[in-house]
């Protein structure tokens, strides 16, 4: 029952456990990583040019990061979009705050700076 998810949804239903808000699950997908890329595609097999960009430019820097592809969940995807005022993807985050998109990271690194960034 606990591995189908029907202890979680009868728990719900009758009150005993609190439903999961998109916000919610939105915060805890954007904190289980210092740094969070959320893409279109993973970051073996991007599935977006601009995501592939963001991907070999933390790559290069040698920077670890967590990766949620968006593609997989549309609430997820049109949820975010709202919560960080940021229409576009791929959205990179660092310690629960947005850094920015393609156009952002990729100065960050042509600036030499990315890495810096990433590490305060």
């Amino acid at each position: 029952m606990q591995k189908s998810g029907q202890l979680r949804k009868i728990l719900t239903e009758k009150g005993i456990v609190k439903k999961e808000t998109l916000e919610d699950r939105l915060r805890s997908l954007i904190s289980s990583s210092p740094v969070m890329l959320f893409m279109k595609g993973t970051p073996d097999a991007p599935r977006c040019g601009f995501s592939s960009k963001v991907v070999n430019a933390l790559k290069d820097e040698g920077v670890s990061f967590g990766s949620f592809d968006i593609l997989t969940d549309d609430e997820v995807r049109q949820g975010l979009k709202v919560f960080s005022n940021w229409p576009t993807f791929p959205q990179l985050f660092y310690k629960g705050e947005l850094i920015g998109g393609c156009d952002i990271v990729l100065e960050l690194r042509n600036s030499g700076e990315l890495k810096a960034t990433l590490s305060e």
